[in-house]
């Protein structure tokens, strides 16, 4: 079922707002501008919506718990947030890790971003995949589809490894704890990409799946506008991969580059490899040229 932006905000009831304008700043993606409205009228529906799935599934594994005499702790739900580059997927999964976090019945939400399980750019440079990067073939989804399966198994704790976009690499020796959550959020740009026959996808242990979506022409413009303020901030760190972008080339080349980067890698990556994957989500959050929800699609069943 399709609904508009007010009457899925009508659905929110009484679920109280806990975040502040501080809050928000610091869960906001770079050029992001979620509002509190926008909060109010989107996020707090949606995790009084997963509240209800989480509450539902509890229910059914004691049940299923109660049957075989065990009395160990539920596996987590596991929630999958895909979407294009800098269509704002990454700050609907911090907003939802703080909103959920907030429900009394699910206090431990972890979130895990599939950037954690690109090769090293040294892999990716010896396979000839840099171009490539954020392409499903990019990832070493074994890793990922093993660490999925084991927090569904109950694992109690599972380190992963770490990658910073400063600088566009897996960062060596650091690894990520995951401890046992209540939920786990994993959130990445092919995470809903089906299984080659006989193998297992990472979508295949999730309990709920978002899928942000937008224009594609729209997505180019944010892209280029987040690769801007970039320019301005992050990149002028001498650590950042890219800052030479921000010290020795000029704005236009820099902007040309970013546009090319776009039609070359992105674009081509969110229309091939990502948005046929849209129809697999069981709900999808639909975005107008001001990067306002303006349509939530709801998948019933």
């Amino acid at each position: 079922m399709e609904l508009d932006r007010t009457a899925w905000a009508a659905l929110r009831a009484s679920t109280p707002l806990s975040l502040t304008e501080a809050d928000l700043a610091d869960l906001r993606g770079t050029t992001d501008p979620t509002s509190l409205e926008d909060v109010r009228d989107i996020y707090l529906p949606l995790s009084r919506l997963l509240n209800l799935y989480v509450g539902a599934t509890q229910q059914r594994h004691a049940a299923v718990r109660a049957f075989l005499g065990e009395s160990d702790r539920p596996a987590p739900f596991i929630i999958g947030v895909a979407g294009s580059v800098a269509v704002g997927k990454s700050t609907t999964a911090r907003l939802l890790r703080s909103l959920l976090a907030q429900w009394p019945n699910h206090p431990n939400v972890e979130l895990v971003s599939t950037d954690n399980f690109l090769h090293p750019n040294g892999v990716l440079e010896a396979r000839g995949l840099m171009r490539r990067k954020g392409f499903p073939e990019s990832y070493d989804r074994r890793a990922l589809v093993r660490f999925v399966s084991e927090m569904k198994a109950g694992a109690e704790r599972i380190d992963i490894p770490v990658y910073s976009h400063l600088i566009y690499d897996i960062v060596p020796g650091e690894r990520q704890a995951v401890h046992r959550p209540d939920i786990l959020i994993v959130e990445g740009i092919n995470v809903l990409q089906p299984a080659s026959a006989g193998r297992l996808a990472v979508a295949d242990f999730f309990d709920y799946s978002i899928y942000v979506d937008a224009k594609v022409e729209n997505i180019r413009n944010w892209y280029l506008d987040r690769f801007r303020e970039l320019r301005r901030t992050a990149f002028s760190d001498p650590r950042s991969y890219f800052h030479h972008m921000a010290t020795t080339i000029r704005e236009e080349e820099a902007l040309e580059f970013a546009a090319n980067t776009w039609r070359t890698i992105n674009e081509v990556n969110l229309v091939e490899n990502i948005r046929p994957t849209r129809g697999r989500a069981t709900l999808i959050l639909y975005k107008g040229d001001d990067h306002r929800v303006r349509q939530v699609r709801l998948r019933k069943t």
